[in-house]
């Protein structure tokens, strides 16, 4: 074993040992407070195991944000101390930046650009961005792999899989299998840099009549597969403008909404991080116009067949369709439905698509918070299936849920009150299967992309 090969190894066990020893000790004292019936440790015991993941930083980090995001995954004590924690790494100091820049693109990096700030503008959970310039004097954004990530990568996924097995001995509500193989599979793939390009450029690709949305240029010859280089767009955070007249929050919302269901709707493909540190707002004439979509690591490409799911699911209940209710779900791979499990199921599925069953200007929850967003519904169902059984829930509703809850709490930050069924049956108007999977071919060839098995 080569020195390089060993100090990944030990740096490896070496996480593999704190996040065990964090993660075991949390979880013998959850299994010792239901083990012995002790009531009113929940928020405790939520609270010890948000404190043993904001010790470790990296990505374990980003797997526990994402874990408390997914309606009904976690109990809702957990869920809200894991809401709590910032994805942020200590930053790469200058002369580190240097040697993992020289290693991406060679001894003479520098020579390749106009300027590098070697100080990062932005530091996160797998890597740190740094503003630089074209020898032309153009913007970048430079994001730059922290060493290392795939190891301490596996690691973590091993004791998310040590807390699922955990979680489906505690609770048998939902078997979670499925939504672990999924999590696992996407963290992985936001280490590819080279794949995150290529999902740039598929937005650019599908959002490129769709004014109100801005997606960064890729730079090819600046990226690899640990630095992606993409223009640098210039914006404000978007609660910047949480007390701005309706007006301007409706037009930034009605973009919001473009920017993820417009690539739904058209490519069979959604952004599955609607985080408030993913877009920022875009002025043109002094007058804020749409937002800039910045991240594109967390991205998810469906088979054409489970929009077609959707958009049965959504006529299903705009017109009480009980058999295209059913077919939704069975598209989708639930399985042994009955009159039961369907009404539970409908608990969930008339909250995500109750602003678009109604024809009316409104808000997307009335007198929610948006850190409440879909917690109550979540609870309902969660209590209703716990009487009947496990019930495994398809992989690909982690990330769906994940970006219409998202979604919806930035649409109660602007307050926005819009039609979204308008909104909504615009995307799907003669809405054929046949021609989303057209759509979705030509879009991914440009992008370089396989088609979703």
């Amino acid at each position: 074993m080569s020195d390089t090969e060993a100090n990944r190894f030990s740096a490896r066990a070496a996480r593999y040992a704190r996040v065990g020893a964090n993660m075991g000790g949390v979880a013998a004292r959850m299994a010792g407070s239901r083990l012995l019936g002790r009531k009113g440790e929940e928020l405790s015991n939520a609270a010890a195991l948000a404190q043993a993941l904001g010790g470790l930083k990296g990505p374990i980090m980003k797997v526990a944000q994402l874990l408390a995001t997914v309606p009904d995954l976690l109990p809702p004590e957990y869920a809200q101390e894991l809401q709590k924690l910032q994805s942020e790494a200590p930053p790469m100091g200058a002369a580190f930046v240097k040697r993992r820049m020289a290693a991406e693109l060679g001894a003479d990096w520098q020579s390749r650009f106009g300027s590098f700030d070697l100080k990062p503008s932005a530091a996160a959970s797998l890597g740190q961005v740094h503003r630089a310039a074209t020898r032309d004097g153009a913007p970048l954004a430079c994001k730059l792999q922290y060493p290392d990530m795939q190891s301490a990568v596996e690691a973590d996924l091993k004791q998310l899989e040590f807390a699922f097995a955990l979680h489906r001995r505690m609770r048998i509500a939902i078997d979670t299998r499925e939504i672990a193989k999924e999590i696992g599979d996407r963290v992985r793939e936001e280490l590819d840099y080279l794949r995150e390009a290529k999902h740039a450029a598929l937005y650019s690709e599908v959002l490129r009549d769709i004014a109100t949305v801005r997606v960064p240029g890729v730079h090819p010859g600046l990226t690899t597969k640990r630095l992606l280089t993409l223009d640098w767009l210039e914006g404000e955070k978007i609660l910047t403008f949480a007390q701005a007249p309706l007006e301007i929050r409706n037009r930034l919302a009605h973009a919001m909404f473009k920017a993820w269901w417009h690539p739904f709707s058209r490519a069979a493909v959604i952004h599955g991080d609607p985080h408030l540190g993913n877009y920022t707002v875009f002025s043109e004439g002094g007058e804020p116009q749409g937002i800039n979509l910045l991240d594109y690591g967390c991205i998810r490409i469906f088979h054409p067949r489970f929009v077609g799911g959707v958009v049965d699911l959504y006529r299903g209940l705009l017109h009480d369709d009980q058999e295209r209710i059913v077919h939704a779900y069975e598209s989708w791979g639930f399985r042994r439905l009955n009159r039961e499990l369907i009404d539970i199921l409908n608990i969930w599925a008339r909250f995500i698509y109750g602003p678009l069953l109604e024809d009316r200007v409104r808000t997307v929850a009335d007198g929610v918070k948006p850190g409440e967003y879909g917690r109550r519904q979540a609870f309902e169902v969660h209590r209703a299936l716990k009487e009947r059984g496990p019930v495994t829930v398809p992989r690909e509703f982690v990330f769906m849920d994940r970006a219409a809850v998202g979604l919806g709490a930035v649409f109660l930050h602007l307050r926005s009150e819009l039609n979204y069924h308008r909104l909504f049956e615009a995307e799907i108007d003669r809405f054929s299967l046949d021609e989303l999977a057209a759509r979705q071919k030509m879009a991914l060839e440009a992008a370089k992309l396989p088609l979703p098995a």
